[in-house]
């Protein structure tokens, strides 16, 4: 039987960061992930799931020694964004220049990040890779917690982290109760070409039905899509002919990038809201999506899971150095309490922006074009709120 301080279930990005920034503490971690990521090179077509990395993620990847690999990679950086109403005048803008910022964030291929991490991870001298891992059965003692994987192989572990994503077996098993909700939304990933540059701008519109985002990516042309609608429209766009689609997404965009020519397939999946009503107990911490997910339209749910690794990487470290037991709940109690705060603020957030902008009452639309023109124009307003995207505000001490 194998003995570690902390088994991490589920190697993904949050999962592998969390590996990554306890090497060196002391601690052995063991990071049990159903299949290793895939080798890629340098000239192959990104994936089409990417993620608007923001500046505190960016400190984070840094710090763990994987951001330089990351942008040798898929990464394009983003110099603005820009927010509008279709059929409105309201609209609001950011560019790094004005803001004192090299740049506002980048556009990653999450494959990119998740190979960088599993290769950092793979030279830490703490750090264990089991691949392919699947957990038949999870056991939490006084002191230790115990897991069996289905090839017989059982480990025992202090503390078992639970990165395994939003349908969290690990979650389940804990019998965590899950608050829920259906978005009535379905996001449309694609990767198109467009007439006119990008110009390193994330752009994003919203209409009565839908939200279509522009993510660009490195060639100056091309750029990640990112397009929410009902599920109904979702699965009649993703249906449409090449020449219909491109044409029904340029007049979705405002032509604001002129003709659209579809690049790759099309991927749809359900958007729904979740928050786990716990995210520690004896023996366990929940991180990333098995705590919590979110609308993509900021594009703030990787960067709210790096987060929670960078707030429990913190705990971690404190507890282990001042001797006490990492897996006792009333210690991680701390970790809970800050990263349930932050999760519940972005999600009432990200809700009241989605409810704020469905629909076209008249008095609704005034509303929210002139909340957009006075965010836009007042002073101060913009900073506060570039700062709240870039993650600024929820720095754990230890990355400032």
């Amino acid at each position: 039987m194998q003995s570690v301080d902390v088994a991490i279930v589920g190697g993904g990005m949050v999962g592998l960061a969390v590996a990554c920034g306890l090497q060196g503490s002391g601690l052995r971690v063991a990071v049990l992930e159903q299949s290793a990521p895939r080798p890629g090179a340098e000239d192959t077509p990104a994936g089409l799931r990417v993620s608007a990395i923001n500046a505190a993620s960016e400190k984070l990847l840094s710090h763990l020694g994987v951001w330089e690999t990351i942008l040798r990679g898929h990464a394009s950086s983003y110099h603005g964004m820009e927010v509008w109403e279709r059929d409105s005048f309201g609209r609001i803008a950011f560019d790094d220049k004005t803001s004192g910022y090299s740049h506002l964030g980048h556009i990653v291929e999450n494959e990119s990040i998740r190979r960088a991490l599993w290769q950092r991870a793979g030279e830490c001298r703490d750090v264990t890779l089991m691949a392919p891992a699947h957990i038949q059965q999870l056991a939490r003692g006084e002191n230790d917690a115990f897991v069996s994987l289905t090839d017989g192989t059982m480990l025992t572990a202090r503390l078992v982290v639970g990165a395994d994503g939003a349908n969290s077996w690990l979650r389940r098993q804990a019998d965590i109760p899950l608050t829920s909700w259906d978005y009535r939304h379905h996001a449309l990933v694609a990767t198109v070409r467009t007439e006119r540059p990008h110009d390193a701008v994330a752009r994003q519109v919203f209409y009565a039905d839908g939200v279509l985002a522009f993510l660009p990516l490195n060639d100056g042309h091309l750029s990640s899509i990112v397009w929410s609608l009902t599920p109904a429209e979702a699965a009649r766009v993703a249906q449409l002919p090449a020449a219909d689609f491109n044409r029904e997404l340029a007049v979705a965009f405002d032509t604001r990038l002129g003709v659209c020519t579809l690049e790759s397939e099309r991927l749809c999946f359900p958007l729904t809201g979740r928050y786990a009503r716990q995210f520690a107990g004896h023996r366990l911490a929940l991180t990333g999506d098995a705590a919590h997910t979110i609308h993509p339209l900021a594009g703030q749910g990787v960067n709210l899971g790096f987060m929670d690794a960078a707030e429990l990487i913190a705990e971690l470290r404190r507890l282990h150095k001042e001797g006490k037991d990492i897996g006792e709940y009333l210690y991680l109690r701390r970790y809970e309490r800050n990263r349930k705060h932050s999760a519940a603020l972005m999600l009432a957030g990200m809700q009241g922006f989605r409810e704020l902008f469905a629909g076209d009452n008249p008095a609704k639309k005034l509303v929210r074009d002139l909340g957009l023109t006075l965010a836009d124009s007042l002073p101060g307003v913009k900073p506060r709120l570039l700062r709240q995207a870039m993650g600024l505000h929820d720095l754990p001490e230890w990355l400032r």
